[in-house]
């Protein structure tokens, strides 16, 4: 409790802590971008995970998703977008040329 007289006052704690559970998106244009969003949380307290997911210093999830990797794995080509999920499925940060290459079907393995 606090007044306005400067009596000693109580710190409010979070009911709940960050999961999951909710989290934002980034979707970015190119390579550049994605490592800008990316290297800004990551860099500044934040974590990495898997697939384009990394949390920021106060434990927010984040995806930073470039639109190539949206193209390739809703491509109509079932393949292409099964080689596509599968790259970045191996990947922390995205990388656009190896998902590229894996729409192509010429990714090294």
């Amino acid at each position: 409790m606090s007044s306005s007289a400067g009596a000693r006052g109580q710190a409010i704690r979070p009911a709940f802590k960050h999961s999951e559970a909710f989290s934002s998106q980034i979707v970015t244009d190119n390579q550049a971008e994605t490592d800008r969003y990316w290297n800004a949380i990551v860099n500044n307290g934040g974590t990495e995970s898997a697939c384009g997911w990394c949390k920021d210093r106060w434990g927010l999830s984040w995806q930073i998703t470039p639109r190539t990797l949206l193209d390739a794995t809703t491509d109509p080509d079932r393949a292409a977008a099964k080689r596509a999920f599968g790259a970045m499925m191996k990947m922390k940060k995205i990388d656009i040329a190896a998902i590229e290459a894996a729409r192509r079907g010429t990714a090294r393995a």
